[in-house]
């Protein structure tokens, strides 16, 4: 993300939905990771449920079923959001607290079978100095909140992902690795760069594979050239390809990309998401299941493409823009795809049930993550916030349902 984010007094980002303004347009070195092939075969069972974190078991007839997977949009956290953790943690005996910020939707999260975040900026040293915009460091008590919100996986792969150069990308990954969440997208290690994050649900196994169009221009490291993975149609391909190779039944792709604040996805997003979709197996099978977008800040469409399912873009879950022309940068959709086990193809698991939910970082104070889509009946926070709320559900399903997805199946969720 290139934009800046204001610090001091908040203006209340919730008084200008209402008001109708927003407009559509110690480290533990976990050593690296082994190859695609080897972590397939060797990690059962890492879903939340069924077969999920607390099982064990083959992947097989008898453990298949349908599962969840929830994906929420950019991780950004600019020093006012920084400040508010430190707000949080205070008599706490821990520099900062994310968790109350995500609270608001940890239900949806921990009750997915699997939930995927995406991880925009690298963890600074401990103590700080945190920064914001050019180059983002956060706390990484970051990682903490992420596995409390009930985070299986994180993309990591984005234009900040070296930031606080090659340390920074390698901080965030042993953080990850501390708390227990997979990551892809940058890579300690080569073989770690060619190894997909595996997760397994309802008997599933799925991989997730991420690229970002690029950097900010930061080189990658000297000598290190797989660091960070950036977007490259046949690589991307052969990725998904030897995932299924090596056992996956389902490949989730995650992709970094598109133009900042544009509701429409761009040109790049169009061809590269038709070519994606369109590619086949020697099975004749989709080569991926599952595209999701991040990167653009504002919510962008769903669409079934080649009968595969691609979320243009999410938009931003953790971000504080003040400015009143970029308050939509605070809105976001969660996806949430039902898979179960294909009648027609043994070994293979489809999306049987599309959905979203809307929601939006409320600048508060305090700062807090909203699921504005599950508010409708929540008369908690008065009558203003509902109805900034609804405002907000209102915008942010026009970005959704932009290209007719509503059409295809897609459901709008509530809770």
């Amino acid at each position: 993300m290139k934009t800046t984010a204001k610090t001091g007094a908040a203006v209340a980002a919730v008084a200008v939905v209402a008001g109708g303004i927003l407009a559509l347009p110690s480290l533990l070195d976990q050593g690296p990771r082994a190859g695609t092939e080897q972590r397939l075969q060797a990690e059962p069972g890492q879903g939340k449920t069924g077969q999920g974190k607390t099982g064990q078991g083959k992947t097989g007839p008898a453990d298949a079923k349908p599962f969840t997977l929830v994906a929420t949009g950019d991780i950004i956290p600019y020093p006012s959001i920084v400040q508010r953790a430190a707000d949080d943690a205070q008599g706490s005996g821990a520099g900062h607290d994310f968790r109350k910020i995500l609270a608001g939707v940890k239900p949806l999260v921990a009750a997915a079978d699997l939930a995927i975040c995406h991880h925009e900026i690298p963890y600074g040293r401990p103590g700080g100095p945190y920064t914001g915009y050019p180059a983002f460091k956060a706390p990484h008590q970051l990682a903490d909140a992420l596995k409390d919100a009930g985070y299986d996986s994180c993309s990591t792969g984005s234009n900040h992902t070296l930031d606080d150069g090659y340390d920074g990308l390698v901080r965030t990954l042993d953080h990850l690795d501390r708390v227990g969440i997979k990551h892809v997208g940058s890579a300690r290690s080569a073989d770690e760069a060619k190894a997909p994050a595996l997760l397994s649900a309802g008997g599933a196994r799925v991989a997730q594979l991420d690229y970002t169009y690029g950097t900010n221009g930061i080189p990658l490291p000297a000598g290190k050239p797989w660091a960070v993975n950036l977007i490259d149609q046949n690589r991307i391909i052969a990725d998904a390809r030897a995932a299924r190779a090596a056992g996956a039944n389902v490949v989730v792709l995650s992709v970094h990309w598109g133009t900042e604040w544009q509701t429409a996805p761009d040109r790049q997003q169009l061809d590269l998401a038709q070519a994606l979709t369109a590619s086949r197996g020697t099975d004749g099978l989709p080569d991926i299941d599952l595209i999701l977008g991040t990167h653009n800040h504002v919510p962008q469409p769903y669409e079934k493409i080649n009968g595969t399912w691609v979320v243009f873009g999410m938009g931003d879950q953790v971000a504080s823009f003040y400015e009143a022309d970029k308050a939509r940068g605070n809105m976001s959709s969660i996806p949430r795809f039902t898979f179960a086990p294909a009648a027609a193809h043994a070994g293979r698991w489809e999306v049987v049930k599309a959905e979203y939910l809307t929601q939006f970082s409320d600048m508060g104070p305090p700062f807090r993550v909203v699921c504005t889509s599950c508010a409708a009946s929540d008369t908690a926070p008065g009558a203003a916030k509902q109805a900034a709320y609804a405002a907000v559900d209102k915008q942010v399903s026009a970005a959704v349902l932009a290209r007719g997805a509503d059409r295809q199946g897609l459901e709008r969720a509530t809770r």
